[in-house]
């Protein structure tokens, strides 16, 4: 299980570079988490939680100064402990993905102090570079553009690391102690996410009228849902 964190925390990092440098989307937990559920043989545990965190933070976007909690980070994480816990626990459950995300969530607002810290103990590099720049010394101004990616590799490979060298054992522990009641309010929590990202997203939606058209349309569905599920 080691090598497999180890990987995964590599592939964190890779991810997380395209946040700062590459800027392809392909850092968004919705690519991210089938990634890692891929690498550990469940993708579809890795597009459920994908989803969730994708819609989750989808009014967060980095403009500005702002800086967004790191949700490649919690994509990240969520899969890892949901997988490699199901894969020790006899299956990845719904209850244990509520668990996972619920986990990983309060990580990425960590990790967004972890961003600012790094975005901060980077502006020195800028002044040098442009120390550099005034005198021409392009080869500089390349290293230091080369470190700042390194160090941010790095410290999120070694964030990735300890967190799930941490959750992913505790959880394995902890999972198949919890009381009934605890484990029926995992799987309400499952079924509450993609509700609370789905009100996320509306509320980026300017149009008006959205939301109660939404809400008919939903009250619909479960209608039918609960028709057919009687018969």
């Amino acid at each position: 299980m080691l090598t497999k964190i180890i990987l995964l925390s590599f592939c964190g990092g890779l991810f997380c570079l395209d946040r700062i440098f590459i800027q392809a989307m392909i850092s968004r937990p919705v690519v991210v988490a089938p990634f890692i559920g891929l690498l550990l043989n469940n993708p579809y545990a890795g597009l459920i939680i994908g989803v969730l965190v994708e819609l989750f933070w989808i009014d967060h976007i980095p403009v500005g100064t702002y800086i967004p909690p790191n949700d490649t980070i919690v994509a990240v994480l969520a899969t890892s402990i949901a997988v490699l816990g199901g894969q020790n626990l006899g299956g990845t459950t719904r209850d244990l993905i509520a668990l996972a995300v619920l986990l990983a969530v309060p990580l990425g607002i960590i990790a967004k102090k972890m961003d600012i810290f790094i975005i901060k103990s980077n502006n020195a590099l800028s002044d040098q570079a442009l120390e550099d720049a005034k005198t021409g010394n392009i080869k500089a101004i390349e290293q230091k553009n080369y470190f700042g990616l390194i160090k941010v590799f790095l410290i999120t490979v070694f964030y990735l690391l300890i967190a799930q060298s941490i959750l992913v054992p505790a959880v394995i522990w902890l999972y198949p102690k919890l009381a009934l009641p605890v484990m029926n309010m995992l799987l309400l929590l499952y079924y509450f996410l993609p509700l609370l990202g789905i009100a996320v997203a509306i509320n980026t939606i300017k149009l008006r009228g959205a939301v109660p058209v939404f809400c008919a349309v939903l009250l619909i569905l479960v209608v039918f849902w609960e028709f057919f599920h009687a018969f």
